[in-house]
């Protein structure tokens, strides 16, 4: 979440005029993110969130990401509901931009992870990939392997800029993962972006999932592994297998993996971990000028891959190792 577009009090009272929501009361940024505009907003009838959908985000898959969130919801994964205005539509036009009112969530999200949190967004996460077996609309994956490559180019010749030697260990990597990259796993509709800030809790419970402007069609393994890496690792980037061991053992709570999905886990984990590092590089070197936005640190992903190419097999994850 970010604040790329500023709304005025009158252009978001207009906006809020369609919905059945009441009076607007108060409203304010969120800076977290690095994809779209957002808004908690407060009216008579409650809080909600707006988002303002900027150019990373196609139109063409607004009816994806707002569908799913309605399918889920009426699947009990919780997850914000899109309101529809007064004429059925979840969609409408904010400031030149396309906008969306969705329900606000309760719940916190979690600085420092322990098993227990993991445990619960494994179970969460097999939940969300059983309730979107059915969703009738589907997404390609715009980041997947083979998009890695191009989005590095754009920003190659600045890579050493941000760690020496990071161009030629990309493009090793890359060379890695082209060549392969498991193609044959069981896919289904994928949240993508699974980190501690999109999962909110109360007590020890998961109070809900949110932001879905990643989510697609993938192999459903390839999910569990960008949560190895968004919850496992610890503030010194050492890698905590007893999280790694509750995450999966709270997603087999729901289902199991196949063998082939073990076999891919630490190619997948590996992927994952340059998805996120060559976003993160491309997001730093082209801040835009005047936003409200804090881009993640690249180095972080960076350490986190260098961990990935040590693994040999899913039992350096815990998995396997007697205690499943």
């Amino acid at each position: 979440m970010a604040v790329y577009t500023e709304v005025s009090d009158d252009d978001l009272a207009s906006f809020l005029s369609r919905y059945e929501v009441g009076e607007l009361l108060s409203y304010k940024g969120i800076a977290e993110g690095v994809e779209n505009t957002n808004y908690i907003v407060h009216t008579t009838t409650g809080p909600y969130i707006l988002t303002l959908y900027e150019k990373r985000v196609s139109a063409d898959d607004l009816p994806f990401f707002l569908g799913l969130m309605e399918h889920l919801a009426a699947r009990q994964v919780t997850c914000p509901t899109p309101v529809r205005d007064r004429t059925g539509n979840h969609l409408g036009e904010l400031c030149g931009r396309a906008a969306a009112l969705v329900t606000f969530l309760e719940g916190f999200w979690i600085r420092r992870p322990k098993p227990e949190h993991c445990s619960k967004v494994g179970h969460a996460l097999a939940q969300l990939h059983q309730a979107g077996a059915d969703f009738k609309l589907t997404r390609r994956n715009a980041l997947s392997t083979w998009d890695w490559r191009p989005l590095f180019e754009r920003f190659a010749s600045e890579a050493d800029s941000i760690a020496p030697g990071l161009e030629a260990l990309i493009k090793a990597e890359l060379d890695v993962l082209e060549t392969d990259w498991p193609l044959a796993l069981p896919e289904g509709v994928i949240h993508a972006d699974l980190f501690p800030d999109n999962v909110f809790f109360l007590a020890k419970d998961v109070s809900g999932l949110i932001d879905f402007y990643f989510a697609c069609n993938d192999a459903l393994a390839y999910d569990i592994a960008i949560c190895l890496n968004a919850w496992c690792f610890e503030q010194d980037f050492s890698f905590n297998v007893t999280k790694a061991r509750a995450l999966l053992r709270g997603y087999e709570e729901i289902r199991s993996l196949t063998e082939d999905e073990r076999k891919a886990m630490p190619l997948l984990a590996r992927g994952a971990a340059l998805r996120f590092l060559l976003t993160r590089c491309y997001d730093w070197l082209n801040r835009p000028a005047g936003a409200v936005v804090n881009p993640h640190d690249p180095i972080d992903y960076l350490r986190r891959l260098r961990f990935h190419q040590s693994v040999r097999s899913i039992a350096d994850y815990g998995y396997g190792d007697g205690s499943r």
